[in-house]
Order: C-alpha cells, then structure tokens, then sequence
C-alpha cells in the first residue's frame, strides 16, 4: 500500500471512530427531587424557600392544641392563656429542631392600613419573642404583618374582629 492510501484510510478510521454511539444521559424522571432539611445553623431569614408544610401544620395544631393566638383591641401583650398556648407550641417547635416557623401577626379591619401594619408586626414579635424564651431558637423563626389584609371572619362586628385579632405560627421549610 501506498504512504497516501494508508495516510487516508486512517484518517476514515479516526472519523468514524469518533462518530461512535455514545451512551445517552439517563432519561429523565418525572420522580420530583427529595425534599431535604433545611439547614438549621442558618441566621439569614431571607435565605428562607417560604413554603407551608400542612402536614407538620396538623401535627403543630394536634400537639399543641392551636397556632393560633388572639389579643384585645389595640393590643399586642400576651395574656395567660396566650402563653399556655405559645408554652405548649415552643415545646412542639423544639422537639422537632428541623422545622422553621413564620409567626405571622394580624388585625381587625378597624384602622389605617400603617397602623394594622405595625400593630401586627407588634403582635408576631411578641408571640416570637415569647416562643424565643422558651428556648426556640430566633434563628427558626421569622415574622410576618399582614395588618387587616388577610382576614379570617368577615363582618363588621366585635366577633369577626375578636377573630381578626391574631397571631399564627405558621410551619414552613
């Protein structure tokens, strides 16, 4: 064989070669990706994936009786029963240290938008600051004001008010 027949069967040989079948990725799968834990050494709120987790939210309600505190109008103090509700939600919250939690204050329709707005952000950090004495971690727990935008009982009336009057601990990951 010639040194130029040789020098071009080569070269065939090498393109094929690299037109070889490879191996295709692996398909795709319409399995969603594991949830994992969030990690609880981190301080920043705003590194946070928002999200609700309704089951750990029953087992919250189921064990500690409520997530849901109430306060008198104009008001943001705990009272007894406000505490014996947070007491029994802090225990919940610190025997399960991978779950964070968004304390989210609210108010009645009565007042300026400002006004429900910083009364309650008043309410979520008094029911954070409490569940914080028990010894929930501050790093667990954000705040939320929603004000009068987010209403639980319509009406116009001292009951629907009474149940506008709230702050909710809210389980999320």
């Amino acid at each position: 064989m010639n040194k130029t027949v040789l020098i071009g069967m080569t070269a065939i040989a090498l393109s094929l070669g690299a037109c070889a079948k490879r191996t295709p990725p692996p398909a795709a799968t319409t399995e969603p990706p594991p949830v994992t834990q969030p990690d609880t050494n981190s301080t920043d709120p705003n590194s946070l994936e928002v999200v609700e987790l309704p089951q750990l939210q029953a087992d919250l309600v189921a064990k500690a009786g409520s997530d849901t505190v109430y306060f008198g109008t104009d008001e943001f103090s705990l009272d007894e029963a406000t505490r014996a509700t947070l007491a029994a939600q802090a225990r919940w919250l610190i025997a399960n240290p991978n779950v964070r939690a968004s304390i989210e204050g609210h108010c009645d329709e009565r007042g300026t938008r400002e006004y429900n707005q910083a009364l309650g952000e008043r309410r979520a950090n008094a029911a954070r600051d409490f569940l914080v004495s028990q010894g929930v971690p501050a790093s667990r727990l954000l705040t939320t004001s929603w004000g009068k935008e987010r209403p639980v009982a319509q009406g116009s009336n001292e009951e629907a008010w009474a149940q506008n009057r709230r702050a909710v601990t809210v389980i999320i990951r």
